[in-house]
């Protein structure tokens, strides 16, 4: 076994010296690379993490031998190096070295001015970070006449001693201080809120300075080769004359980069300058196979590169700047499809509020579904449906939003709620269309009786004023913001077209509507696991035919309202078989209990009994005899099937006769029957019997042959355990992990999230079941069922179609469990097709 050489307490940083990033942080080995690439890279040292331990626990360090390294008199300055830039670090400390005796030798190089802002500096910068003074004291000292002395007399005041004339003690205290920094209680919460572990350690790196103050042209600047937010091309940064560090960032008066006719540019100051700058992007983009922001310096025309970090970006300019490094051949395509993250996606699909405009926030609540758009106050469904009726675009806010809510909230650009969570009824709804969504925004006080939103800092808000709503963020804000588009172009297209190669489990979309079934289509779904017909009949002429049925006394009544509903739901398959061209489409049949149908107050009965004929007593009674203690464990589901076998003939028919129109129009198409809500072999047997003879009858009727599907779907716990006995009369088991958590856990979905955010933060769940599959519990019945479904039937399709469906840790449990497809809402297609294929590949290089 090779023995490495020991890690020294400081090294040169030379294209052979040994700097890894965990050692010795991510600018350290930056550097070294580009000092192998010949960039011009000042001098310099990286101490590693040990060492800086050693020196916030009270150890010394040689900071004369690390001066020596520098030559005689250097200024240096030193910079936060930890493994990852986004974990931050101190402050950057410039001009180390610098004291008396240097200054009177910089007054001779570069004027008595230049020489005293660069003191002035210094001094200030220690006096604030490194000697911990009140920076009120020290921050409103400007480099003018007088400004050394009075800043060299105000560190003698308030630490009683001169100012350290040292170089070695200077360099000494500035790495105590960053070291014992980077320690501190506040600084280790705020780098663990962006990611980084308890352990996370600092190195820190010594660099001879470049000065950006000289006789000819000399300055600073930063320059980066790609927009942040778009990720096209184009040059952006600042140059500032007579200047250190990125000042050129803080300033009005720094020049632009390219010429540009807003001001004067570093093209037209020093054209060749700007060139070699443009020469060092390129190397950096190829060489370092990413694009990179370049800081850098020049001293009297000589141009010095202080350091190279990654370009920040937006999502869509990391997908956008990922594949164009894959398409130059700078990176393979799975390194640009491992690149961007799945959940970065939605970013993608949807409007997104420009990140470079202002925000004004009246109200934070939980991102529930991403995207942003802006309208009119609403407080009602029926108030949101006359907006979009007169093509007004407007903002739906309710305390919560229930199955009655379901029309407003297809007319509304985007929901707002008072309560809620992230499996809440308007946050499931609002990710299954696509809307911007904000759940539990209590801070807000909302009054439905005087239609107003009353505002944490007091603003009133009334239905029609005008507010944006950013679902990405969880923020409600004033009046109108700017936008950016969706970025769906050819780079998203790609990026996921890479993905499909490599992916090894099959995406579905759940679509229970034409615009649904189109959106899965745009997004590349393979076909539709999860149509839930029910959503078909809450339009307006077919909910009266609806409640029709559901008031009908006997059968044949019942089978009258039906049979004006099969033309409807006829169409509505068509349209679904037509848009979806041959792909698979698997249709749940109705599942609600019926009075989710029924109005919920006595205005609504009153108008039911006047369009039914009927006495609002009977009306009443009848109302209130199909409401359940738990509906959601009452009649529905399979059971409806069983009791009220009309409304599945009804179903089948139309199904089967949509198969037959469709294939008749050049889209053939085998439907998949789902029956929901199975917990018994004989409900599969019952309801199996029923609808193989409803296409015994289309069969004959028609003239014509067609395939079908029969299969259930796994939503009880009985029906996973009993999976070996029901998958003799099925072809597939779809787990609907929705209700299967809900009854495992005995939770509900809409009421756990009054104390689900205590049980995650004490320990009790490690994750919210709703939002994270439950792999030990719900996964273990997931497991058991999909073995013994395939003992009994080796060809068995399994899916799972719940919320779940996009969660990439749900995706990798599928995977690992032999399950053929998962199936989400049409916006989670695009993430779920990129999770797959993350998995697929990190097993790969797992296995290699």
């Amino acid at each position: 076994m090779q023995k490495h050489d020991p890690i020294l307490e400081y090294a040169e940083i030379t294209p052979s010296t040994r700097i890894g990033t965990g050692e010795h942080g991510w600018r350290a080995k930056c550097l070294q690379r580009l000092i192998r690439l010949d960039l011009p890279v000042p001098k310099s040292v990286a101490l590693p993490a040990a060492t800086v331990r050693s020196i916030a626990a009270g150890h010394g360090v040689d900071a004369a031998g690390i001066l020596d390294l520098f030559g005689d008199g250097p200024l240096v300055s030193v910079r936060p190096s930890p493994a990852n830039p986004d974990w931050g670090g101190p402050a950057t400390i410039l001009n180390i070295g610098l004291n008396a005796k240097r200054h009177a030798r910089l007054a001779e190089t570069h004027g008595d001015s230049a020489a005293d802002a660069l003191y002035v500096r210094f001094v200030q910068a220690y006096a604030i970070h490194v000697a911990r003074l009140d920076p009120d004291v020290f921050e409103e000292i400007k480099p003018e006449p007088g400004a050394l002395r009075e800043v060299l007399r105000l560190y003698e005041i308030e630490t009683d001693e001169p100012f350290p004339q040292d170089p070695a003690r200077q360099l000494s205290e500035v790495l105590r201080s960053m070291a014992r920094a980077w320690e501190g209680t506040s600084a280790r919460l705020l780098r663990q809120a962006k990611g980084a572990p308890p352990e996370a350690a600092l190195g820190l790196v010594v660099q001879e300075m470049a000065q950006g103050i000289g006789q000819g042209i000399s300055g600073s600047g930063v320059i980066q080769f790609v927009d942040p937010v778009t990720g096209l091309p184009q040059v952006t940064g600042r140059y500032l004359g007579q200047s250190q560090g990125r000042d050129a960032l803080k300033v009005q008066e720094a020049l632009f980069l390219t010429r540009d006719k807003r001001g004067p540019s570093l093209e037209d100051a020093a054209p060749t300058l700007f060139a070699e700058l443009q020469g060092f992007g390129a190397i950096c983009r190829e060489r370092l196979r990413e694009e990179m922001q370049i800081e850098f310096t020049i001293e009297d025309g000589r141009l010095a590169v202080l350091d190279a970090v990654k370009v920040p970006r937006s999502a869509r300019a990391g997908l956008r700047i990922a594949v164009a490094l894959a398409e130059d051949g700078i990176i393979p395509k799975e390194e640009a499809v491992l690149r961007v993250e799945p959940r970065a996606l939605s970013e993608l699909l949807h409007h997104q509020v420009d990140p470079r405009g202002p925000r004004d926030v009246i109200a934070r609540g939980i991102a529930a579904s991403p995207g942003a758009a802006t309208g009119k106050l609403v407080f009602t469904s029926d108030a949101a449906q006359a907006s979009a009726a007169r093509g007004e675009a407007c903002i739906l806010v309710r305390r919560e939003t229930a199955p009655e809510d379901i029309r407003g909230m297809h007319s509304a650009a985007a929901v707002l709620t008072e309560r809620g969570g992230m499996t809440s009824h308007a946050a499931v709804i609002a990710r299954g269309l696509g809307l911007p969504c904000v759940v539990g925004a209590s801070d807000m006080r909302l009054d439905t009786r005087d239609r107003k939103l009353t505002a944490s800092d007091g603003r009133i808000f009334r239905e029609g004023d005008v507010v944006t709503l950013d679902g990405s963020k969880g923020e409600a804000l004033a009046g109108v913001a700017a936008m950016l588009p969706p970025a769906l172009d050819e780079s998203f297209k790609l990026l996921l077209n890479w993905a499909d190669q490599f992916r090894d489990i099959g995406i579905r979309a759940n679509a229970d509507t034409p615009s649904d079934a189109a959106t899965a289509r745009r997004f590349e779904a393979q076909g539709i696991g999860l149509c839930r017909t029910e959503h078909m009949f809450f339009e307006e002429d077919r909910l009266v035919v609806m409640r029709e049925m559901i008031f009908a006394d006997t059968p044949s009544d019942r089978a009258a309202a039906l049979a004006r509903l099969l033309p409807m739901q006829r169409e509505d398959f068509v349209q679904l078989f037509e848009i979806m061209q041959g792909l698979p489409v698997c249709i749940r049949l109705f599942d609600p209990p019926l009075h989710e149908f029924l109005p919920h107050d006595r205005e609504g009965l009153r108008g039911l009994a006047e369009a039914l004929d009927r006495p609002l007593s009977e009306v009443t009674r009848r109302a209130d005899a199909l409401r359940e203690v738990n509906p959601m464990l009452g009649m529905r589901g399979v059971r409806l099937g069983v009791v009220l076998p009309e409304i599945y003939d009804m179903q089948a028919q139309a199904i089967f006769e949509a198969t037959i129109e469709s294939a008749r129009r050049g889209a053939p198409v085998v439907p998949e029957v789902m029956i929901p809500l199975v917990s018994a072999r004989r409900e599969v047997e019952m309801v199996k019997t029923r609808i193989d003879a409803v296409a015994a009858r289309v069969r004959t009727k028609a003239k014509a042959e067609f395939d079908y599907k029969l299969g259930v779907m796994v939503e009880t716990p009985r029906a996973a355990l009993r999976a070996g006995e029901i998958a003799q009369h099925a072809g597939f088991l779809s787990f609907g992990t929705n209700d299967l958590t809900q009854m495992t856990y005995g939770l509900s979905r809409d009421d756990a999230g009054r104390f689900m955010n205590t049980y995650v933060q004490q320990g009790v769940y490690p994750e919210d079941p709703f939002h994270i599959l439950d792999v030990d519990g719900v996964g273990e019945l997931l497991l058991m069922g999909a073995e013994r479904g395939r003992l009994t039937r080796p060809e068995l399709t399994l899916s799972v179609c719940g919320e779940h469906g996009g969660n990439p840790e749900s995706i990798d449990f599928c995977r690992r469990a032999g399950f053929d497809y998962v199936s989400c809402s049409p916006y989670r297609v695009p993430m779920a097709r990129l999770a797959a294929a993350h998995l697929a590949l990190k097993d790969r290089v797992d296995n290699s």
